[in-house]
């Protein structure tokens, strides 16, 4: 049996495994250290500011999965199986305490 695969037949890895990906992520890092070192002052004082500006970025990305504006949240969407509600519990009787 032959085994042998050529270069022409062989995918490329994805950019994030690539050399290149990690020369700038290196880069990046070195590139942060020297911001946060020489610029600490003004990235201490701006904290407040991100934390309240992290506040709408993190509704936007964490509602994503709600679908849109129009169907609401009863709404499925293509061949996705409709889930079933779950089975109401009974309610005790009320005025026949012990």
């Amino acid at each position: 049996m032959n085994h042998e695969l050529s270069h022409h037949d062989a995918e490329p890895p994805p950019f994030w495994r690539s050399r290149y990906a990690v020369g700038l992520l290196v880069m990046g890092g070195i590139a942060t250290y020297f911001l946060l070192s020489e610029h600490r002052a003004h990235f201490l004082g701006a904290l407040p500011l991100l934390l309240l500006l992290s506040c709408p970025l993190m509704h936007v990305f964490m509602h994503h999965d709600h679908g849109g504006h129009g169907g609401g949240h009863g709404h499925h969407h293509g061949n996705e199986p409709m889930s079933t509600p779950p089975a109401a519990s009974p309610t005790p009787p009320t005025g026949d305490r012990p």
